[in-house]
């Protein structure tokens, strides 16, 4: 054969692989470099104006800015978090769908529920933690309770007739009230709510007396005497409520902080987990979201990289598995 005809031949099979090989690596090119290209999810588990809600808000207002597409809010209550997780869970790994879920969510449902329809630790991927505070013990005025003491003595004297409510089996206020219990052998039954507007609504009206809600929707109607802070939980008095002692100082000891946390599907990119976890810190240290957040009573958590977001929910894993593992909550 031909020389010049060989070399010829050669030249372009390899022209023609060059352009076979560019076509296989552009799309995960493309992924990294064209993101974002349209309209990102962010599924929550909470109702519109409950605490989770809130904060997803805040966050998501200032990143579409950034990220220069709309981020919208996808409200999927209930099940202690469990429906929303498991949609985010399914979901592609492609950076367009994002969880904001609450620690007890991440850390409690894989100890009390046997069957989730998601692996916690291998299809939720952490990006950035937001916030960081307590629950809050919460009474109806009329009860006439101003502590933990005072609904202890009640409940001691009125065995089986002080039910108390809390935003879901499994939630964090679940297990905090379960371990009041075990500390001072009462009889209180749990009346679970799907979302913590229902359970608020309630307890203004009386319809339950006594129950623990998260850290920010209460705080209007404490301000207006519709509800009564009896205690909060965690490692120190929070912004907005700083007149009300905690529950260790009140003798039952319970420092846990809880969180809420953005967390993405298995499989996103490496590089767009780094980069929604740099603006997300960004944006809670800012001087226009760090004053919103405080006012929420919660506190702007340390800056801490994805991995580094992942290495402090195995420790505070250790903390709420073990307190859930010793209240039982599995047969409640």
């Amino acid at each position: 054969m031909n020389k010049n005809l060989i070399n010829r031949r050669i030249v372009v099979a390899s022209a023609l692989l060059g352009t076979l090989l560019s076509g296989a690596v552009a799309p995960a090119q493309a992924q990294g470099d064209n993101w974002p290209s349209k309209p990102i999810r962010l599924v929550v588990p909470s109702a519109p104006g409950a605490g989770g809600d809130i904060f997803a808000r805040l966050i998501a207002t200032p990143l579409q800015g950034i990220l220069k597409q709309p981020i919208i809010i996808d409200n999927k209550p209930g099940a202690n978090g469990i429906i929303a997780a498991d949609q985010a869970a399914k979901a592609p790994g492609d950076g367009y769908t994002l969880l904001l879920a609450p620690s007890s969510a991440i850390l409690i449902n894989p100890v009390i529920q046997s069957k989730l329809p998601y692996d916690t630790e291998k299809d939720l991927i952490p990006v950035a933690q937001v916030g960081a505070a307590g629950i809050l013990l919460v009474a109806n005025p009329k009860t006439g309770f101003k502590n933990l003491a005072d609904m202890v003595a009640y409940a001691k004297a009125n065995p089986g007739k002080l039910p108390y409510s809390s935003w879901g089996n499994g939630s964090s206020g679940h297990l905090a009230m379960e371990g009041i219990k075990a500390r001072y052998g009462l009889d209180m039954p749990h009346v679970p709510y799907k979302s913590i507007p229902q359970e608020v609504t309630d307890l203004i009206g009386n319809n339950i007396s006594v129950g623990f809600t998260d850290i920010a929707s209460p705080i209007p109607h404490i301000r207006e005497g519709r509800l009564v802070a009896l205690g909060t939980t965690g490692s120190q008095r929070w912004p907005a409520t700083q007149d009300v002692p905690r529950l260790t100082e009140q003798g039952f000891t319970f420092d846990a902080d809880g969180w809420y946390g953005i967390f993405v599907p298995k499989g996103t990119p490496q590089a767009i987990i780094d980069r929604l976890a740099t603006e997300i810190n960004r944006i809670q240290q800012s001087a226009e979201v760090r004053p919103k957040i405080e006012a929420q009573n919660m506190i702007v958590p340390p800056n801490r990289t994805a991995k580094q977001f992942a290495e402090s929910i195995k420790a505070d894993a250790v903390i709420w598995q073990g307190l859930a593992k010793t209240t039982d909550l599995r047969d409640k």
